[in-house]
């Protein structure tokens, strides 16, 4: 066995100390809860960080428990774990925009769990078909990844880290409960007197948004926060004070357009300049690797005729928009693995908005598409997308530990499909307790609200526009205009406080720079703690009414 970080590493000698039923049972336990956290964190706050060393740290503790475990056993059992999360964001990120729409919209839990498992069959084959290029292949950082190895290799699971990880965890799933249950603890401090004069000025009084913050880092936080500050606190009012609109409405319909537009015009960007030129070798590598072409030969045939005759019979979706949307999966994974690996940030409802605008210009040609189907269309895509870019962090974790490909495909799959049930049940839970959604409830879900807007209709054409060309114009310059576009479109309230994170992170990698990992877990912790406590409160909540009714 090879020494490394202090001590032992062991590694598995066999593929089935990689993948076993234990690794299976506990990936798809842990992806079950991990996703009806992220499913509340969601919705709550419109943002999700990768749940990678959280999951890691977890893995690592619970095998550690049950004794004999090995690295790569560790690696496959937290991608499983982490594939749910993803998956619930990208039904969370899109599906509630339908009762925007449509209050009493009639939509079945079938037909979202059938969203969900369509995008994550799409997602799975999308991650063997380009694994080879992005993980092998690239210089891409993949940041989460190398972390998410490091703590690993490690092995610290019975000292420090878990103790500072389950007690962070701790105190906010407390915080929460005061919050959210006893109404002890406010959500949001916010100035009345200058909200009165348009500008938001404020803090949501939230741990995983300030968790979110240091996680993301100074740098894109710093983006993030920069465009929050443009869009809430100097065009609105400025634009307001002005006259350049004729009343806050029309100026907040703009800065909403505005950031939508900027978010996908990154996205084309990145289209135009890193994916295109180099389409043949992402799309095409799998072939140059013997045992994933058997593996991707053996499953393409059975997912695609699955996927197109769910669309086609039950969607209503005509048999080729089926196709181009599972072409259009493809290169919108190939996007959200870019920008991932090099960032730690996965846009996944824009792709799913890409792709549900060509839909709807081609499908214009034939007959028009109704509201449900082109909400659909988003959700495949943005599950698809989100457990793919979630899965090459787990990859990437992979080839520093030397884990069998196959064994995290097969997990992430149960992980996946798991996580599609569960975050649909979330889903719908919260849509009992809560009821409506969107922009001033108490589940604002931005991301799908955005996707809403593009369905039903821009407020403010003009201001899609110019953000889409400043988009695209911007990151040609490498400068990441999606996270800016983030920014403006978010709550200035959220922005904030995820800037807090980020300040302290620039504090401690300064004048505490050994304490840096431990403030990643804390922040894991943190996100965990609000997620999970939250969805817990809506569960209770929920089965009081069904109880009551």
């Amino acid at each position: 066995m090879d020494e490394r970080i202090e001590g032992k590493v062991h590694y598995a000698k066999s593929f089935k100390e990689q993948l076993n039923l234990r690794v299976i049972i506990l990936g798809m336990l842990g992806s079950a809860v991990i996703s009806m956290s992220s499913m509340y964190v969601a919705l709550r706050l419109g943002a999700l960080p990768w749940p990678t060393i959280f999951v890691a740290i977890l893995s690592m503790s619970i095998l550690k428990l049950l004794k004999h475990t090995n690295v790569n056993e560790i690696n496959a059992t937290h991608t499983g774990m982490s594939a749910g999360a993803m998956v619930a964001g990208g039904i969370a990120f899109t599906i509630p925009g339908i009762w925007m729409i449509q209050k009493d919209a009639n939509v079945s839990f079938l037909y979202v769990l059938l969203i969900a498992v369509s995008g994550v069959l799409l997602g799975v084959m999308a991650v063997i078909l380009m694994r080879d290029y992005f993980i092998e292949r690239s210089n891409l950082p993949y940041p989460i990844g190398v972390a998410s190895a490091q703590t690993v290799l490690s092995g610290d699971t019975g000292g420090n880290k878990a103790k500072v990880l389950f007690t962070s965890l701790g105190i906010s799933a407390i915080f929460t409960a005061l919050r959210d249950a006893f109404n002890k603890i406010p959500q949001a401090i916010i100035s009345k007197t200058l909200y009165a004069k348009n500008i938001p000025l404020g803090l949501w009084l939230s741990p995983m948004a300030f968790g979110i913050g240091y996680i993301i880092g100074p740098l894109y936080m710093g983006m993030w926060f920069i465009g929050s500050v443009f869009g809430n606190i100097f065009l609105v009012p400025a634009g307001v004070a002005f006259n350049w609109f004729a009343n806050p409405d029309l100026a907040n319909a703009f800065k909403s357009s505005l950031g939508i537009g900027m978010i996908i015009g990154g996205g084309v960007g990145i289209l135009i300049k890193d994916i295109l030129p180099k389409a043949r070798t992402i799309f095409f590598s799998v072939f140059d690797n013997r045992e994933e072409r058997k593996l991707f030969a053996k499953l393409f045939p059975i997912v695609a005729a699955i996927i197109v005759a769910v669309l086609t019979a039950y969607f209503k979706i005509n048999i080729i928009l089926s196709i181009v949307v599972i072409v259009g999966v493809w290169i919108t994974v190939g996007m959200a693995a870019y920008i991932d690996g090099a960032t730690g940030i996965d846009p996944m409802e824009i792709f799913g908005i890409i792709i549900l605008l060509v839909i709807r210009w081609i499908a214009s040609f034939f007959t028009p598409m109704g509201i449900i189907p082109l909400f659909a269309v988003a959700g495949v895509v943005s599950v698809a997308c989100g457990l793919a870019g979630d899965n090459f962090q787990d990859f990437k974790s992979g080839q520093i530990l030397k884990t069998n490909p196959k064994a995290q495909i097969l997990s992430e799959l149960f992980g996946g499909l798991i996580g599609a049930l569960t975050s649909v049940v979330a889903l719908f839970v919260m849509h009992r307790v809560y009821g409506a959604m969107g922009p001033n409830t108490n589940m604002p879900a931005p991301q799908a609200y955005a996707v809403s807007l593009m369905v039903k209709g821009l407020p403010s054409s003009s201001g899609f526009f110019t953000g889409f060309i400043t988009g695209i114009v911007l990151y040609f310059f490498k400068i990441p205009s999606a996270i800016i576009g983030i920014g403006i479109y978010l709550p200035f309230i959220i922005s904030g406080t995820a800037f807090l994170g980020g300040v302290i992170r620039i504090i401690v990698k300064k004048w505490f720079p050994k304490q840096d990992e431990n403030g990643t877990l804390v922040s894991s912790g943190l996100l965990g703690g609000e997620g999970f406590t939250g969805v817990l409160i809506a569960i209770i909540k929920f089965l009081t009414i069904f109880k009551g009714g």
